[in-house]
């Protein structure tokens, strides 16, 4: 499909216009980007069917950018877009990935010293070109290559929210083959990680020549690196768009065809992660037994290893969530739960346990779909409740809200409320107990200073309010700490949304005393955000785990900004998972009036 190949130029086309500052536009074509990132049909065919018109009927798109797609359509090109690039023949994408560099940088650089990508970049940096320019100093050379070797850090490595959804599609096409007796993904895919390398699969197979030549024929296969009896290697070009993300380069999978006898040992052992493996294997030799990817053995004797259960059964553990397979104390609390002692194992949350998301953006600041799009789409989910928390004022760039707009919205969720299933005009509040309804939140902003941007007496007309940080990142971590904590001590913020800051592949975490961070989110009652965007998913693992620790309340949140993002739910489910967290200890997995409870 064309789809990816547009929102990519039209993704480069804001930035430029950015870089320009020209003002709006930029937005525009970011909306239009983002509608067809995440549009299911074929745009070709859409036009194909109906022309401009239809074209234009595609959400984010109108009468110019329509033009646009039918050019790039039957020429392969927009001269629009090529006019920008011989204007500024930069890397624009390359360059405004590395964290301290935006398009107005990126065209500054270019003027001043002609850096067209990250290499000149590096070498005008380490040569202290960048610190005598207008606007620049000593300490933008230093974020630069701190940026810079970041980025190189990150490098071969790719977002879960990336991956995830074209391995579920190979999966799909791999079950569909009569040959196919048993399938599973493994690896770091399978333990949910928040960043892959590459994607292992297990198969078993009476006949594994007709899988191999299956998979190694696939739509957007790069090249084949290797195909056996037993296992091939390919690289293959993403086209999968389930998670509205997408990855411009390829991605390496291994297929394997086990033994069906061995299946269940092959999936623990190729599962990992290398350190639980190893704390097994040596748990196996205590009992006198060998364990390897082929089977549990005494002897010579098999004893166990078609089953994954049975494998740690027969090591005296119970089975273990792949997400927990860190050998970060999970064989020791199995070993204590097995043994009938305290601190075992928590039954983690579940990927079946949320009833709603409670932090989503509408089309009020710069969201792609409306209040009721987003609502309907929650539906179809299954939830009881969706919170829009539209950013306020600071935020003018995403159309923040003021305390005047906020009001206004409210008299359209209320309306809303009315119409949408399940409710009922003359119900006190307007709505019924365990239907669905719509939220008003905001995702307000802590200021330098810590306090928001926005005055009490609007926030505390809002069902709840989110406070987060969104500029000013790299703070001293003594200011930064006071500055989280300052927002907790107001009594209308509830939540603090990516408490950390990081954006993966691209930024650390802010510099803050987290264990300051966290004391004050337990004295203050304050609930921290796991947020599921696929490049944040923040709070990380350990931080989970350690605010759970301190009971700390924690919510699981999708940040969407289209209707295709309340899909990333999956992931920070998986973020829980991976630090430990139980149904208890997530808010979101609450119904409507416990909800509300904890939120007052």
């Amino acid at each position: 499909m064309k789809n990816q190949e547009l929102a990519q130029i039209f993704y480069e086309i804001a930035d430029f216009l950015e870089m320009e500052g020209i003002a709006f536009k930029p937005y525009a074509y970011q909306k239009a980007a983002i509608s067809l990132d995440t549009l299911e049909e074929d745009v070709a065919e859409i036009y194909k069917r109906g022309g401009l018109k239809a074209l234009e009927k595609i959400p984010g798109v109108g009468k110019s950018i329509a033009e646009k797609i039918k050019e790039y359509l039957k020429t392969g090109k927009i001269r629009y877009y090529q006019d920008l690039k011989k204007k500024m023949p930069v890397q624009i994408e390359e360059l405004i990935a590395i964290e301290a560099v935006g398009p107005k940088t990126v065209k500054s650089l270019y003027e001043s010293l002609k850096i067209k990508n990250i290499e000149d970049l590096e070498k005008a940096a380490r040569s202290h070109k960048i610190r005598g320019l207008p606007g620049f100093q000593e300490k933008t050379e230093k974020n630069i290559l701190q940026g810079i070797a970041f980025l190189k850090r990150s490098k071969g490595r790719f977002l879960l929210g990336e991956i995830l959804p074209q391995v579920k599609e190979i999966l799909g096409q791999l079950k569909t083959l009569k040959e196919v007796e048993q399938i599973n993904v493994a690896g770091s895919v399978r333990r949910m990680k928040e960043t892959i390398g590459d994607v292992d699969i297990l198969v078993v197979s009476k006949k594994p020549e007709k899988v191999m030549d299956f998979f190694v024929s696939m739509p957007g296969i790069i090249k084949v690196w290797a195909k056996g009896p037993t296992r091939s290697s390919i690289r293959i070009y993403p086209h999968s768009k389930n998670f509205g993300v997408g990855i411009r380069q390829g991605f390496d999978i291994d297929l394997r065809v086990v033994a069906k006898k061995s299946y269940g040992s092959a999936l623990q052992y190729f599962t990992g992660s290398k350190e639980h493996n190893i704390a097994t294997r040596r748990l196996a030799i205590e009992k006198g037994l060998k364990l390897n990817e082929y089977g549990v053995f005494r002897d010579k004797k098999m004893i166990a290893g078609w089953r994954e259960p049975g494998v740690y059964r027969a090591i005296g553990l119970s089975w273990i969530p792949p997400e927990l397979r860190e050998n970060q104390g999970e064989i020791e609390a199995v070993l204590r739960q097995v043994q009938g002692r305290p601190n075992g194992l928590p039954k983690i949350i579940s990927y079946q346990d949320i009833k709603g998301d409670i932090h989503c953006h509408s089309d009020w600041d710069g969201g792609n779909n409306s209040i009721e799009e987003m609502a309907e789409a929650a539906i179809t989910m299954g939830y009881e409740y969706l919170g829009i928390t539209d950013h306020t004022k600071f935020l003018r760039i995403e159309q923040g809200l003021d305390e005047k707009r906020l009001t206004q919205q409210k008299k359209e969720i209320d309306k809303l409320n009315y119409k949408l299933p399940g409710r009922e005009a003359d119900s006190p509040e307007g709505c019924i107990p365990n239907k669905f309804r719509i939220l008003q939140g905001a995702e307000t902003n802590i200021l330098n200073d810590g306090s928001i941007d926005i005055k009490d007496e609007a926030l505390k007309k809002l069902d709840y309010a989110i406070a987060g940080i969104h500029s000013s990142f790299k703070m001293p971590k003594a200011k930064m700490t006071e500055r989280i904590i300052r927002a907790m001590k107001n009594p209308y913020i509830k939540i603090i949304s990516h408490p950390t800051g990081r954006i993966l592949k691209k930024r650390d975490e802010y510099q803050c005393d987290f264990e300051k961070i966290l004391r004050a989110a337990k004295a203050f009652g304050i609930v921290l955000e796991i947020n599921s965007q696929p490049g944040r998913l923040d709070l990380n693992d350990q931080n989970i785990r350690r605010a759970k620790e301190m009971g700390i309340k924690m919510v699981i949140n999708t940040d969407a900004h289209h209707i295709s993002h309340l899909k990333f739910m999956e992931l920070g489910i998986a973020q829980a998972r991976r630090g430990w967290a139980e149904k208890n200890d997530i808010i979101n997995t609450q119904p409507l009036d416990k909800l509300l409870k904890i939120l007052k």
